[in-house]
């Protein structure tokens, strides 16, 4: 059986150690920032996330990129050449279209290695929503099984990835196009948090609003105990956006409340943070649906 790599984006949100430990090939999306383009590499090496957030807290507007066709060929060809295949797992192709390009990059390469498998997912998951389907699917790597198992694992899987997450402000998202202006409302209404999760289609759905941010964090463990599987069992993992107290208080929760023994948390990365916006905790976990 032929070695393969699996390859993600830095909208996993993964933190860069264990990306390493697992081995991850991570390609870097681009943001622009006060006329400067910066890579959101998971180490934060050209921007620091905690300066990052301050600079949008300031009023910084920030645009981003996607991974193009030749960067994933770039990245997919050294791997080929040294005669391993490649299990690509991208962000949501309803939010970006960073998964296009991969499939595109795939097609082509595939003439070039007759020999090698070249198999991408559309994850339909976003920040460590992604992160926790490539980290379990690096877990099924890890225990012996072949690229197309943990191919179709992941295909299985992704529609179990539950995202639930609340941002401070909804005009964030509005301005990226990723929830309409109608939805935008929410946002402006005195003391009210919104509360939202990602569909079957891997979109950003508004769910609810709750009066006051500690309500809001509450709300995301309301979600989790209807619909998890087995959460004693799990590893939780939740990302934030400049607001770690707030993450470590729902960590604490689901501890809690459903028993969860090990929870992850990192920053949501610049390139998913300047569209969610500081401010926005975010709780991922199997469910029976998102």
């Amino acid at each position: 059986m032929r070695d393969f790599v699996i390859m993600t984006d830095s909208c996993c949100d993964l933190s860069d150690r264990t990306a390493r430990e697992l081995g991850l090939e991570v390609l870097p999306l681009v943001f622009h920032l006060k006329g400067t383009d910066y890579a959101n590499y998971l180490d934060g090496r050209e921007i620091s996330f905690p300066d990052f957030y301050a600079q949008v807290r300031g009023g910084e507007n920030v645009t981003t990129a996607a991974v193009n066709v030749g960067q994933f060929e770039a990245a997919m060809r050294p791997i080929l050449e040294s005669g391993r295949d490649v299990l690509s797992i991208s962000f949501s192709s309803a939010l970006s279209t960073t998964y296009q390009s991969s499939v595109i990059a795939a097609e082509g390469l595939r003439s070039e290695f007759p020999d090698a498998k070249i198999l991408t997912v559309d994850s339909l998951c976003a920040s460590l929503g992604q992160g926790l389907l490539v980290w379990l699917c690096a877990k099924e790597k890890q225990a012996g099984r072949s690229i197309d198992e943990v191919c179709a694992y992941a295909e299985e899987t992704k529609g179990r990835v539950c995202h639930w997450f609340t941002v401070d402000d909804l005009n964030h998202l509005k301005r990226g196009g990723r929830v309409s202006a109608a939805a935008a409302l929410f946002g402006t209404m005195l003391s009210v948090k919104p509360v939202l999760h990602v569909d079957d289609e891997g979109r950003l759905i508004p769910m609810s609003k709750v009066r006051g941010r500690k309500s809001s964090l509450l709300a995301l463990v309301d979600a989790m105990e209807k619909t998890a599987v087995d959460p004693a069992g799990q590893t939780v993992f939740i990302s934030h956006g400049d607001c770690e107290e707030d993450a470590r208080f729902v960590g604490d929760e689901i501890r809690r409340r459903l028993g969860v023994p090990e929870v992850r948390i990192n920053y949501i990365g610049p390139v998913v943070g300047s569209h969610a916006g500081p401010g926005t905790v975010a709780l991922f976990f199997l469910g029976n649906k998102r």
